[in-house]
């Protein structure tokens, strides 16, 4: 099991502390993010800097292991749609405003321009990584989403409320400003990669991950999708293959 260095720093957004950890010592910055109500260790134990252990070692990537508030955002049942959505979009600005600039500090201390940061995610980790890189594209060079839930209706209700609409983006692409156009329209293909199987408990996913292909054709800006065959379900095994994989496509 490859080993990283643990952080755990203060979040004036979040007005709390919050962990990752770090693995590589330079190259592409790479944010990761767990699954539906996962922490940041959730990577480590499940051999995922290993899937990309080549990279890591070379110094082609570093992988940065981001921490959730799920609990009180899209999996706190108990407060109102509104209030999910507000410590979602707390959570939004902490990874793409706090962490953003952290990950440039500790990747680049010496440059003068900030590094441009890839994102990956799985499960409702893969919609975070996917907001990052529609959201602020400016920041985010791109996102890799693997076995995605992208429909926050189930989580947030409405998109009628404003927050729970640039926390959705089924619905938000398809609304002007939330989303940088200009400099979406022009992006290469393989600067968000979609990935999904059709085997065990893939069916939101699969469902989900077409619907934002689709939704992101139509508005013209371009993606990769792979829809992986029946044997690959929604766990860490096949997280692992894609991650691998698409790194080594993509940095290797």
């Amino acid at each position: 099991m490859m080993e990283g260095t643990y952080y755990k720093e203060w979040s004036a957004v979040l007005d709390r502390e919050m962990e990752f950890k770090v693995y590589g010592h330079g190259g592409v910055p790479v944010l990761a993010l767990p699954a539906r109500g996962g922490r940041f260790y959730d990577w480590e134990n499940n051999g995922m800097p290993d899937a990309a252990a080549r990279l890591l070692h070379e110094g082609k990537i570093q992988l940065f292991c981001a921490d959730s508030i799920d609990g009180e955002s899209l999996l706190a049942g108990n407060e109102t749609s509104r209030r999910r959505a507000e410590m979602q979009e707390k959570y939004f600005v902490y990874l793409t405003g706090e962490l953003a600039a952290r990950i440039a500090e500790l990747n680049a201390p010496e440059r003068k321009e900030k590094p441009l940061i890839w994102c990956v995610g799985v499960d409702t980790g893969a919609y975070q990584a996917v907001q990052c890189r529609l959201r602020r594209p400016r920041t985010f060079a791109g996102a890799m989403g693997l076995s995605g839930l992208y429909d926050m209706g189930r989580f947030l209700g409405s998109a009628e409320d404003d927050l729970v609409l640039r926390s959705s983006p089924l619905a938000a692409l398809r609304k002007n400003g939330i989303c940088d156009r200009n400099v979406l329209s022009k992006a290469e293909e393989n600067s968000l990669l979609l990935c999904v199987g059709q085997g065990g408990y893939e069916g939101d996913a699969l469902a989900d991950t077409q619907a934002l292909a689709d939704t992101l054709s139509e508005v013209g800006f371009p993606c990769h999708l792979e829809v992986w065959g029946g044997d690959v379900s929604h766990d860490w095994y096949w997280w692992g293959k894609e991650f691998g994989m698409f790194a080594e496509r993509l940095f290797g």
